[in-house]
């Protein structure tokens, strides 16, 4: 529809993309140049990306700090946390990111109603915040009363600034770009610069940037437009005064501004960066290629970098990777720019190894222009590349949005460029690009370009300099500021954070009223069944009949989900039960080397290269790994995503590569080398390995999550290694009894999510697979997580680890006592609230921890499948206390010293509903959701509606019952158990913390969690020996599935 004619919005353009079913319409204000794209899409989520385009030619951080501040409050609603209280209540979550080259602010809401609710008090924050002198001091940097600096924009600045991603990305950046072009500046700030930066400057920054002209406002999900036209229009009115005016010059940020020029001359240089581990550093290559506006430059730069390094069957991945195995991987990244940046990443390169493999990639290269490019695989990298993005538009909301920003900061304002993503023309034009013109844009842009390499070398040195610069910096400075001085920053403070913290007038919040949940559209999806999924009923619609036609009485277990799209995702839900326990941690190599292995086919040997160039070919995407998103990471999941006609073939593949594949020694060595070579990498990570360490301790060995884990691959592979040159065949042996122990009839379960008016043969496609699986059998239980606990799993209490960890410089803490173990439970309602209320952004453990600077965040959760509840503190510069904190905000609830604001508790009603309309973000989400609803779980059709009903109707007493009987025990030795990783110079304050509080910590490494599972290789002295030899540069967390596990534990909610 056209804007009303009173409104001062204009329409410019509205067009639907031939290859989807999502709308487009683009909107200009005449009065103060505010655009508006609506992209128009089916569901319950509405998500709006305010986006601003922000250059600033310093590392002052000024464009981070007000990402922060404009949280803060704003001119009509002066109150911290008010944006936030107000988003809970309905149905919403903020957040915001900083870019190089923009700063968006993100709005996710479960129906229109409440989203246009709260979209003008949010615009206000942005256009018109508050940013106090007292704002600044808080969030931006201080220094306390006790001398250390800090502030939340210099604390998330600390702990990135001196890590090796940043320390490249800077250098890498400054060696790009020329003084004066804003890519070359740290837009997060530099923690000198924050030090100095005045609330002044920040002020500045945001009069000149944060005008409506600079401003785009995209909306995605199903929107009310005379509604939204109508909130902007008066949402306008209310900020003419303060913005400058509309017809004031204006010059567009990186489009009016000073334009890198072109590199000069190729760049080697190295940059150290701290860590314990010496033995393996990384390589950064960049380049500036075309003009991103450009769709076909672009679109030629995509299907350029998936020939080179798209798959393991690529130039570059091929040989440095697996042939060479120079490098763990080789990933690629392009940031849109005037100039598209190209990057290249070489990770897990050997320290003195460094230059050598930054020569080999250039001669790889090199050598593959001197020869024909392969014409068939090129075309096939266009088809896939177009698949790709068709997918992705279909599959998640975010991809058009992307599109749009980038289109927002570097397009043309009258739309023109925008109208490129309507059609995928600019591939029809590659697919007609001769060799020589392939070959000729692959020199010019990456092969023969001008290129900036940056060397990352790790240092233990440089670790040890930091700090003790940092700790002489901060004693100078307490010196410098005295007793008296460091008393007047504590006041200082004091007095900031009481204005800051001023309390919000109830009647505020109350004046916005909770839309009704009929606001929100939740998808209903259509299952039919096929096989042994007709256990659970025959439904009788369409979807059903069509199902039926085509013979459902083949006995393999089959659950359709009907949905309207261009797609097929099939997914295989497979038992491992079978699997002999001691040959479960080689799973890991297992499902890695599922899609990399030769097959045997008619009797001929097809090597993996090919078997990778085909599976690109023919799907849009194919994985197994463990069945954690399908709910149960117990369980191993094989899915693919393959275009609609392509059912068959994918059905094809499984076959191909259960039984055919051929377990190639050559293969299985590099394999374990790469999975091997990332374990150092994990194992730096204070949060993964507090996953990984929860999982060795309440697992099983019987448990996949337990076997596939870090702390397992970490011994355990280093033993396959040294088999697979001693033994191969015993290594061939035990993966091929992996084989005949899943692929049976009775471990089957496979989901089909597509289009049933457009899909052949559902069931009939799968008679030579089911037949292939051998004598049909009573399908194995879906597996139940409980008995796959240890015991000190199944007895919680008693047990508390702190493990020092030299490559980190805070802390992590992980609690676990007993919760609820079925999801009829009557308490569960209560223990939803329970935990929505506690964890609320400004509730009570927000503004006990994080906002006194505890620790970066906390987290309750509870996990039904394993009967746990968790208490999860996350980077903290002192884990136990974050955990004291946590513990008596819950006490103080009880006693009453802290009453429940009734606000907040339909607040956090107002988050569950969220929580239920984000499991159906899209309309495939909704699909999975209601499988593992039904065949997962077991659960009735009404479950939601239900739990609702029970959570709206819980009071306060049921709460308070709660947190007494169900959250309290977290903090208690007898019934909790508790694991920290923290910094090593952490641990004795840790480890008494934990003492006073009645807890009995044992102080353990790392590598006293390892398990090998039983497995002994030759001399085992020497093996030990070796193990300690090497203790520096291994064991790890691969928490594919035990970080994994934490996340599980929120996302079973």
């Amino acid at each position: 529809m056209a804007p009303s004619q009173n409104s001062h919005f204009k329409l410019l353009q509205r067009f639907k993309p031939d290859y989807s079913p999502s709308e487009f319409v683009q909107y200009e204000s005449e009065r103060t140049g505010m655009r508006v794209v609506v992209i128009d899409q089916k569901g319950p989520k509405v998500t709006g990306y305010f986006v601003l385009a922000t250059e600033i030619l310093d590392d002052s951080g000024a464009p981070h700090t007000l990402e922060h501040l404009c949280f803060m409050g704003s001119r009509n609603y002066r109150y911290k946390g008010f944006l936030d209280k107000l988003a809970t209540r309905v149905y919403s979550n903020t957040n915001a990111w900083t870019a190089t080259d923009h700063t968006a602010y993100t709005l996710d809401t479960a129906g229109w109603e409440g989203f246009a609710q709260i979209l003008p008090v949010y615009l206000e924050h942005v256009i018109a915040p508050t940013l106090t002198d007292e704002g600044c001091y808080t969030e931006v940097h201080h220094i306390d009363g006790t001398g250390n600096d800090a502030g939340v924009v210099y604390s998330e600045m600390q702990g990135v600034q001196n890590n090796s991603a940043e320390l490249i990305d800077l250098t890498a950046r400054r060696l790009t770009y020329p003084h004066g072009v804003g890519f070359r500046y740290e837009t997060g700030g530099m923690m000198e610069q924050l030090r100095v930066l005045t609330a002044e400057r920040i002020r500045a920054f945001h009069r000149e940037m944060y005008q409506p002209k600079n401003l785009c406002l995209i909306i995605t999900g199903e929107v009310d437009h005379e509604n939204m036209l109508e909130t902007l229009d008066k949402f306008e009115d209310t900020i003419l005064d303060v913005i400058p005016s509309p017809d004031s010059p204006f010059k567009r940020p990186w489009v009016d501004s000073k334009q890198a020029p072109p590199l000069e001359k190729s760049i080697v240089q190295t940059v150290e960066f701290p860590e314990e581990d010496e033995s393996f550093g990384e390589i950064e290559i960049r380049f500036l290629g075309p003009d991103c506006s450009d769709p076909v430059q672009t679109g030629a730069v995509n299907v350029a970098l998936l020939y080179l390094a798209g798959s393991s069957a690529s130039l570059l991945d091929n040989i440095l990777v697996e042939k060479e195995q120079l490098a763990s991987a080789v990933y690629y990244a392009t940031e849109d720019r005037p100039s598209i940046e190209i990057r290249f990443t070489l990770t897990s390169v050997e320290t003195e190894k460094l230059a050598q493999v930054e020569n080999r990639f250039f001669e790889v290269l090199k050598d593959a222009m001197e020869k024909e490019l392969d014409m068939r695989y090129i075309k096939e990298c266009i088809d896939r590349q177009r698949r790709t993005w068709k997918f992705s538009t279909e599959s998640s909301a975010s991809s058009f949005a992307e599109y749009v920003i980038s289109d927002f900061l570097f397009g043309k304002r009258d739309g023109s460029t925008m109208l490129d993503v309507a059609t995928l023309k600019e591939y029809e034009v590659l697919e007609k690009w001769s060799e020589g013109e392939w070959r000729s844009f692959i020199k010019r842009w990456i092969s023969d370009a001008k290129h900036v390499t940056i060397l990352g070398v790790p240092s233990v040195k440089m670790s040890d300099t930091l700090k003790k610069e940092e700790e002489a910096r901060v004693a100078e400075q307490k010196k410098l500021l005295g007793e008296d001085g460091l008393k007047k920053l504590a006041d200082k403070l004091e007095k900031a954070k009481a204005e800051n913290d001023k309390e919000i007038p109830k009647e505020m919040l109350e004046r916005f009223q909770i839309p009704g949940i009929e606001s929100i559209h939740f998808v209903e999806t259509t299952t039919a069944r096929s096989g042994a999924a007709l256990d659970s009923g025959r439904p009788a619609h369409k979807a059903q009949k069509l199902v039926d036609a085509d013979g459902s009485d083949l006995p393999l277990f089959i659950h359709f989900e009907h949905i309207p799209s261009s797609f097929v995702q099939l997914s295989l839900l497979i038992s491992a039960q079978a699997v002999p326990v001691q040959l479960r941690p080689l799973l890991s190599v297992y499902t890695e080397a599922f899609f990399n292995l030769p097959v045997n086919r008619d009797g001929e040997t097809i090597n993996f290269e090919q078997v990778v160039v085909e599976l690109e070919r023919d799907t849009v995407g194919y994985s197994m790994e463990g069945a954690r998103s399908l709910c149960n990471s117990e369980m191993l999941r094989i899915s693919f995503q393959v275009e609609i006609d392509k059912y068959s073939t994918a059905i094809a593949w499984i076959q191909e590569l259960s039984w055919n594949s051929i377990f190639d020694v050559e293969r299985l060595r590099a394999i374990t080398s790469r999975l091997l070579s990332d374990v150092p990498d994990s194992k730096r990570s204070g949060d993964d390995m507090l996953a990984a360490v929860h999982v060795m301790v309440h697992y099983a060995a019987e448990s996949i999550v337990r076997a596939r884990s870090t702390l397992v691959k970490a011994r355990y592979l280093k033993r396959i290694k040294k088999q697979l040159a001693e033994d191969p065949k015993s290594v061939v042996a035990r993966m091929e009894e992996i084989r005949n122990a899943l692929f049976r009839f009775e471990n089957m379960r496979v989901l089909v999510i597509a289009d049933l008016e457009k899909l052949q043969n559902p069931v009939s496609a799968w008679k030579p697979f089911t037949e292939r699986l051998g004598a049909s059998a009573p399908l194995q239980p879906i597996t139940a997580r409980r008995p796959l606990l240890s015991e000190a799993g199944q007895k919680l209490g008693g047990k508390s680890y702190v493990v020092p960890m030299p490559t980190i410089d805070s802390s992590f803490a992980y609690a676990t006592a007993r919760g609820l173990d079925s999801y009829d439970d009557p308490r569960l309602a209560a223990l939803m609230v329970a935990i929505s209320y506690m964890n609320a952004v400004e509730g009570p453990l927000w503004v006990a921890v994080r906002g006194k600077g505890l620790a970066y965040g906390t987290t309750f959760a509870y996990n039904i499948d394993t009967g746990f509840v968790n208490f999860d503190v996350y980077r903290s510069p002192n884990a136990h206390k974050a955990f004291d904190s946590s513990k008596q905000i819950v006490e103080d609830h009880l006693s009453g010293a802290i009453p429940f604001d009734p606000l907040m508790l339909e607040g956090s009603i107002s988050s569950i509903v969220v929580s239920f309309a984000n499991e159906q973000a899209t309309i495939a989400n909704a699909a999975s959701g209601s499988f593992v609803r039904q065949v997962v779980r077991r659960l009735p059709s009404d479950y939601k509606e239900r739990v609702l009903k029970q959570v709206r109707a819980t009071s306060i007493e049921d709460v308070k019952g709660a947190l007494q009987h169900i959250i309290l025990p977290l903090f208690n030795p007898t019934t909790a158990n508790i694991v920290i990783t923290c910094a090593t110079v952490l641990e004795d304050t840790i480890k008494e913390g934990l003492e006073a509080s009645g807890f009995t910590p044992k102080v353990q490494a790392l590598k006293e969690f390892e398990d090998d599972y039983g497995l002994k290789v030759g001399d085992d002295e020497d093996e030990e020996s070796d193990d300690d030899d090497e203790d520096d540069e291994t064991g790890s967390e691969d928490e594919d599935d035990d970080d994994d596990e934490e996340s599980d534990d929120e996302a079973d909610e």
